[in-house]
């Protein structure tokens, strides 16, 4: 089992900035962002592998970066120029190279609004 504790979620202007975190109880293959809006499926935002290779969703590419510090078991995400648009719960999302278990977090809200 993996345990995922998000945090830095808020409210915050258009064209602002926010920084997720999320810190798994122990080191993993892949991590990523996912978020869902009000009446929307669920969508990837970002994803990470231990060995830094990332993916973005066209929507994120050029404003947000995700990152990991790998002796902290600790991703992010920051996202600049922020749209209302990107109002959503993001949730954290991890998954174990070979096994394929996957893990979620509880999600954190991210408002853009004015």
């Amino acid at each position: 089992q993996v345990q995922l504790v998000e945090s830095g979620g808020g409210l915050v202007q258009p064209g602002g900035s926010l920084r997720l975190s999320c810190t798994a109880s122990r080191s993993i293959f892949k991590m990523g962002w996912y978020r869902q809006a009000p009446g929307k499926q669920r969508e990837l935002v970002a994803t990470i592998t231990s060995g830094s290779l990332t993916d973005y969703a066209d929507s994120v590419k050029g404003r947000f970066a995700v990152s990991r510090d790998n002796a902290k078991n600790t991703m992010y995400l920051q996202m600049n120029s922020l749209k209302p648009e990107d109002t959503a719960v993001y949730y954290c999302y991890a998954r174990t190279q070979f096994t394929f278990e996957n893990y979620w977090g509880q999600g954190t809200q991210v408002a853009v609004s004015s």
